[in-house]
């Protein structure tokens, strides 16, 4: 959306012209101070912007992230003007939706143009699925090990089309998991007319990390001999390596990328992207609030093809979270891509070496930061995970469950997290009998 629509532009003569008029400039109101200065090149600085109690080794913050106090301060700003002027819209140059893909695009690595904005991971990935463009006879494949977001998606998207969909399994042991047992399975799952290979980079049940450049160009060689139309498009949910990991979408070589920007990117709740690089295979499915919309809308003509705009669900928001996402980015780029991977691997490697000789524990993540991130998955001999997230509690460690069947107990290591806290964790574990 270039422009939210607001009141008068809905209910004046031109709806156009209300797009681009009738908005407040009124400053927002002043932001209170951060905690302290803040110095991204010191974590004590970097945890010290979020208002997590220190008390707690924080595992779970990638769930529903907080947000630091630049993105906090931000929203609020937005929020107080929003309720003085509900016309109100950011001051400065350009529409504030561009100034968000902006942001992203920089982070990312792509171009403005190329990004669509959600409400979450979920979102995005219910607009790809829902919205390509399948021919007869085209099919879907995913794997065993996808989140119910993917599943369901392709599901509904099979109900819809009548498109089939396959499903492969990467790995039997997830610790034991390997590149290329992950890119041959996919390979061999491939059929003549696949046209979509759904993926997850980070999987979220057991923390193992997918070699999404390897499989890229794998497909890559596949779609040589094809037709563009029949061309297998890498699409990838996203969100446990967005934000923790520092590849970029050229990095990663895939067609679509969805993730949510409030987990480990640590970005207002309630906020997504979709990165694409080709949106007219996309048809949009919500319809958008952009200017091409309107025009078209305007002049009685259905717009031409599909942009990263038109996809994007127009509506009204919660602004002021939206247009706090490019602090969120902002935030992360300040601190740096490459030292916020390895510092979120550094301490997954140091926890997943504290847990692996305790006799009572049994890791699922790959011990190789180059098949993992910054999710430790582990199962507890005797006790289900929820127990063990209530007994970790109250040695003040908190951790979470996997939504799946078998579920596990799960730790995230961040920026909010330490390695005294790592260490508390380990010690909290043994105590788990």
């Amino acid at each position: 959306m270039d422009h939210p629509l607001n009141r008068r532009a809905l209910l004046g003569a031109g709806m156009l012209a209300g797009v681009a008029a009738c908005t407040s400039t009124a400053a927002p109101a002043p932001a209170k101070p951060a905690p302290g200065r803040f110095d991204p090149s010191d974590w004590a600085s970097v945890r010290a912007q979020f208002t997590l109690d220190p008390a707690y080794g924080q595992f779970a913050a990638f769930v529903l992230a907080p947000a630091p106090a630049p993105v906090r301060e931000t929203i609020r700003a937005h929020r107080d003007a929003l309720d003085a002027d509900p016309e109100y819209t950011p001051p400065g140059s350009g529409e504030p939706d561009q100034r968000v893909r902006e942001a992203a695009a920089r982070y990312l690595g792509g171009e403005p143009a190329g990004i669509a904005l959600t409400d979450s991971t979920t979102m995005g990935l219910g607009l790809l699925y829902s919205g390509i463009r399948l021919r007869p006879g085209q099919d879907v494949l995913t794997t065993e090990h996808d989140f119910l977001a993917t599943h369901e998606g392709l599901r509904l998207l099979a109900e819809r089309t009548g498109a089939k969909v396959r499903r492969v399994r990467l790995y039997d042991d997830p610790a034991g998991a390997s590149e290329d047992r992950m890119v041959s399975a996919i390979k061999e799952g491939l059929g003549p007319r696949t046209r979509v290979v759904a993926i997850t980079w980070v999987h979220s049940s057991t923390g193992v990390r997918l070699p999404v450049r390897a499989i890229a160009d794998m497909l890559a060689e596949a779609n040589k001999g094809r037709d563009e139309r029949d061309r297998a498009l890498l699409c990838v949910d996203g969100v446990h390596g967005f934000g923790a990991m520092a590849s970029g979408v050229a990095d990663l070589g895939c067609d679509f990328l969805a993730s949510g920007t409030h987990k480990w990117l640590f970005g207002p709740r309630g906020t997504g992207i979709v990165w694409g690089s080709d949106w007219d295979m996309i048809a949009p499915i919500v319809p958008s609030f952009s200017r091409a919309a309107s025009a078209a809308w305007q002049s009685g003509e259905a717009s031409v093809a599909s942009t990263a705009e038109l996809v994007t669900p127009g509506g009204y928001k919660a602004f002021e979270h939206r247009w706090a996402m490019s602090q969120a980015f902002g935030f992360m780029t300040a601190i740096g891509k490459d030292r916020v991977q390895q510092r979120t691997q550094e301490l997954a490697t140091r926890l997943k070496a504290g847990l692996a000789p305790i006799p009572h524990i049994t890791l699922a993540t790959p011990a190789a930061p180059e098949l993992s991130a910054g999710l430790v998955c582990c199962s507890v001999a005797g006790m289900q995970p929820l127990e063990a997230v209530r007994r970790l509690h109250e040695q003040k460690v908190i951790a979470s469950v996997t939504p799946y069947n078998p579920s596990l107990l799960r730790f995230g290591t961040s920026i909010v997290t330490s390695p005294e806290q790592v260490d508390l964790a380990i010690k909290a574990v043994q105590s788990l009998k």
